[in-house]
C-alpha cells in the first residue's frame, strides 16, 4: 500500500515484526500518584551532631591549677631572664634567679642564684647565696655564700659560710654572720689600734 517502495538492499521483514526505524517512543506516564502508593518520603539515619563542650565546674580559686603552673617547691620560684630590668621590693620568695638586672630589696626569701650575666643591686637577707655575676650592696647570706670563679659581690657582706671559687671576689666589709668585729677572738689583726 503506501509505504516505501522497496529497494534492492532492503530484506523483508517476517510478517508481525515491526521495522527499526518504525519502532514508537515509550508510552508518557502520568505524575499522579496510583491508589496503593506509599507518599512518605524513606526514612533518613538520624544525624549525629557533636555534643557541646561542658564547663568544667566552679571551684574556689586556692584548688585551680594551671597545667603551666608550678607546683611543690618551684611554686615560688622567680626568674628575671635575659635583658629583664627588674625594680621594686621582693617578699616571700623561696627561690630568686637572675640572669637579667635586678635592683631591689629583697627580705624573707630563702636563695639568690645569680647567673655569669646576671646584676643585682640592692639589698638581700637571705639563707644561701650563689654568685656568679655580679651583686653589689648589702648581703647577708645566714647559711651559706658561694661565690664562684665569674663571681663579684661590692658591698657588705655577711655569712654563715663562705666558699670562694678562684677567681671569685669579694670588695667591701665582710663578716661572719651573728658575730661583730668586736668579739671577734683575733680582733686586734682586724681592727687598726694606734700604737705609741
Amino acid at each position: 500500500m503506501f509505504g516505501r517502495k522497496k529497494g534492492e538492499g532492503d530484506a523483508e521483514l517476517p510478517q508481525g515484526e515491526p521495522r527499526a526505524d518504525a519502532i514508537a517512543p515509550p508510552p508518557i506516564r502520568s505524575r499522579e500518584p496510583q491508589a496503593g502508593t506509599n507518599l512518605t518520603p524513606p526514612s533518613r539515619a538520624p544525624v549525629s551532631r557533636p555534643e557541646a563542650p561542658r564547663r568544667a565546674p566552679e571551684l574556689p580559686s586556692e584548688f585551680v591549677r594551671r597545667p603551666d603552673q608550678p607546683s611543690g617547691d618551684d611554686a615560688r620560684k622567680l626568674i628575671v631572664g635575659r635583658e629583664i630590668f627588674l625594680n621594686g621590693e621582693i617578699n616571700s620568695c623561696d627561690r630568686l634567679i637572675v640572669e637579667g638586672r635586678v635592683e631591689a630589696n629583697m627580705k624573707d626569701c630563702s636563695e639568690i642564684e645569680i647567673a655569669e650575666t646576671g646584676t643585682f643591686k640592692g639589698l638581700a637577707e637571705i639563707e644561701r647565696a650563689d654568685i656568679s655575676g655580679n651583686f653589689e650592696g648589702d648581703l647577708t647570706a645566714r647559711e651559706h655564700l658561694v661565690v664562684r670563679a665569674t663571681g663579684r659581690i661590692t658591698g657588705n657582706v655577711k655569712f654563715g659560710e663562705l666558699e670562694i671559687e678562684r677567681g671569685g671576689q669579694i670588695v667591701g666589709d665582710v663578716q661572719v654572720f651573728g658575730e661583730s668585729v668586736e668579739s671577734h677572738p683575733d680582733s686586734q689583726n682586724l681592727v687598726d689600734t694606734p700604737t705609741q
